[in-house]
């Protein structure tokens, strides 16, 4: 009741307000009386040094007897001009105008008439008079527009600035605040600091309080009505990170972090050096490290050839090889535009790279026995691949043509022309896999296993040509006349999990869901995945190709899954909505062949370490290699026929696909897909 009796009344306010302005003219009447007074005697003052004392009498007579009627009239004519009816906050060119006419007119009656029936007063007293006249009449009323113009100004950085809250109490946090106190370009105001060392709690960073740890974020983000928090501990471990980054997501506030210890080591702690938090900085685990130059050193001076050069993967394969000096880097694609695309890049960023780009399909084995034949490519990088799990179950048989098949005949040329290394692009899918999509990449690995095993063995000769046609004589030119005994092609794969930002992946399609307002779409709210970033991929491939002796399977450690739920609830809020709120999410059920869980290896599968502990590598699941091999024919057949009973072809050879009828929310062996059931393996 005392705070609502101490507090003005509206009604009261506007009634002030209202007797104010009716006012107002008068008293502008009088600050314009005044102004001319002090106008034109700070003239006569000025002409004789400011010294009053040498101001003859006759001009101080002159000026006391016509100031005063002269300051009425000149009222009296800013009347007829109707500048007391202004709307001064609205002050434009027709005011200063009106104004200045005013001030002109008036001063040239008043110069008439004081030199012809009073007084001959010095002209300067007459000019400089009209001058500082008209600046303080017109002063005043651009005044109030001026005052109006700066209050609004402050209003509008009050609301533009944020309220901080600063993560890290350490060097890089100091230096955050201390920008951010000294700069220009933002009004952001830090309110409190959040630690997790209790020896800092109940302290002050330059008069900001330090108000707990991790766990008091929540409740002092509505304390302190924060709007934004900055991340400022460059040198904690990335789950670290995380862990206080999935805590800051459950907030409204925008988030901002440094991009790590380079700019600290620098001195480059400022505020326009924080970025945005994206979806990478969740996934809670370091960046894979590589030894790159072991990498690039291995490209150098070779020619190498990506297949499925324009896709996400293979185009980023190909940046990265460019960079490094090989001897001519080959790009091999069906789809012209992706192509094209990154030709057009790296013939920009490279102008002397020997750089061929072919249009075809690796299910043409003649195309594909061309490209071999004329180019002899040392390095092959295979990613061409249908990768759509839906799109895939829907059209079984091309997964298996393009992915299986394709993957045989372009391991066969390489064999046949002297290729050092192949390197396969496989799945995570392709562990136990519940889609056809999964099943054929996993047919592609047991693919380049069964070639390197035949290779190790001696009997290249035994891997049998599987055509379409009937181009296996060596006269007509397309197979080289080799001696299968001596063949050296080492045959690796590397097993991926989803890539962010790649074609098809689920960041593109939330960003477009949100875009349009939503709804965003996900299949199952527990669904989870592995996830890395592109360049992530890209190294690991690469490295690959150095650390393989043939037949290994190599395996990123991705980490913590991901649940897709909450991949989407943050790219909401980091878009600056509210899940479920500003942007719905609808579950729309598991899709066909898909899975809530992904596994990186085989329950059968063992690990092995390499030089780098995030690269691991699979030992292979022993299988009939004979019985494999003649088998493939049969599919190759079937897909080519189109046959609907190509599934079941597939689960005689890869013994861990089980189909799965997601309608039913069973595997078609029975395997309970419900929510919460842990993942086979």
């Amino acid at each position: 009741m005392k705070d609502n009796e101490n507090r003005p009344n509206t009604s009261e306010q506007s009634s002030y307000k209202r007797t104010f302005m009716r006012i107002l003219p008068a008293l502008m009447m009088l600050y314009d009386i005044t102004a001319i007074h002090i106008a034109y005697f700070l003239a006569l003052w000025g002409r004789f040094d400011f010294m009053i004392s040498q101001i003859p009498a006759e001009y101080l007579t002159g000026y006391g007897i016509s100031i005063t009627i002269y300051s009425i009239v000149t009222v009296s004519v800013l009347l007829l001009f109707r500048l007391y009816n202004s709307i001064w906050r609205f002050a434009s060119l027709t005011e200063l105008m009106r104004t200045l006419e005013a001030s002109v007119l008036c001063s040239c009656m008043y110069t008439i008439v004081m030199t012809f029936l009073v007084a001959r007063m010095p002209l300067s007293y007459f000019v400089w008079g009209m001058l500082l006249q008209f600046c303080l009449v017109l002063g005043i009323r651009f005044s109030y527009r001026f005052v109006m113009f700066l209050r609004a100004r402050r209003r509008q950085n009050a609301e533009d600035a944020g309220r901080v809250m600063l993560i890290g109490a350490g060097a890089a946090g100091q230096m955050i605040l201390r920008d951010l106190r000294n700069s220009d370009a933002t009004h952001d105001k830090v309110v409190c600091v959040i630690d997790d060392d209790p020896e800092k709690w109940g302290r002050y960073i330059a008069g900001v309080p330090v108000v707990g740890g991790r766990d008091d974020i929540l409740q002092n983000v509505e304390k302190y009505h924060v709007s934004k928090i900055y991340l400022a501990i460059p040198s904690a471990p990335a789950e670290q990170k995380r862990d206080i980054l999935s805590v800051c997501s459950e907030t409204d506030c925008e988030l901002k972090q440094l991009p790590g210890m380079y700019q600290f080591v620098l001195g480059q702690v400022t505020v326009s050096k924080m970025k945005q938090v994206s979806v990478e900085d969740l996934l809670g685990r370091d960046p894979i490290k590589a030894d790159m130059e072991e990498v690039f050193s291995f490209i150098h001076g070779k020619t190498v050839l990506v297949t499925g050069g324009g896709g996400s993967i293979g185009s980023e394969l190909c940046r990265q090889i460019a960079a490094h000096h090989p001897r001519r880097l080959i790009i091999f694609d069906v789809y012209e535009n992706n192509a094209y695309s990154i030709q057009l890049e790296l013939r920009e960023r490279f102008p002397e790279l020997e750089l061929e780009t072919l249009i075809g399909s690796v299910r043409d084995s003649r195309r594909i026995f061309d490209v071999f034949r004329d180019h002899r490519p040392e390095i092959v990088y295979h990613a061409a691949a249908h990768k759509h799990v839906p799109l895939m179950e829907d059209s079984p048989c091309e997964a298996i043509k393009n992915n299986a098949i394709g993957t045989y005949k372009t391991a066969y040329a390489a064999m046949l022309h002297g290729c050092q290394r192949f390197v396969l692009i496989s799945t995570d899918k392709a562990v136990n896999p519940t889609n056809i999509m999964g099943a054929s990449k996993r047919l592609c690995e047991m693919i380049i296993q069964s070639f390197d095993a035949r290779i190790k063995e001696g009997r290249a000769q035994d891997i049998p040509q599987l055509f379409t046609h009937e181009v296996c004589e060596i006269e007509g030119g397309r197979l080289p006349a080799v001696d299968l005994r001596n063949v050296h092609t080492q045959f690796v794969a590397v097993r991926f999990g989803n890539v962010l930002g790649s074609n098809g992946s689920v960041i593109p399609v939330f960003k477009k869901q949100i875009e349009k307002g939503g709804p965003v779409t996900v299949t199952h709210p527990d669904i989870i995945r592995y996830f890395m970033t592109i360049p992530e991929a890209v190294s690991l491939v690469m490295l690959a190709g150095t650390y393989a002796h043939g037949g290994e399977i190599f395996v990123l450690d991705m980490g913590s899954p991901v649940k897709i739920d909450t991949l989407a609830r943050n790219l909401i809020k980091q878009s600056g909505y509210k899940p479920d709120v500003d942007i719905k999410i609808e579950y729309t059920g598991l899709r066909p062949g898909e899975k809530l869980y992904e596994e990186k290896l085989m329950a059968e599968e063992g690990l092995k370490k390499t030089e780098n502990d995030l690269i691991h590598i699979g030992c292979p699941i022993p299988f009939d290699v004979d019985s494999f091999l003649s088998e493939l024919e049969n599919l190759m057949i079937v897909s080519y026929e189109n046959r609907e009973d190509i599934r079941e072809q597939v689960q005689r050879m890869v013994s861990t696909y089980h189909p799965a009828d997601n309608s039913k929310g069973v595997t078609r062996t029975g395997q309970t897909l419900a929510a919460g059931t842990a993942a086979a393996g």
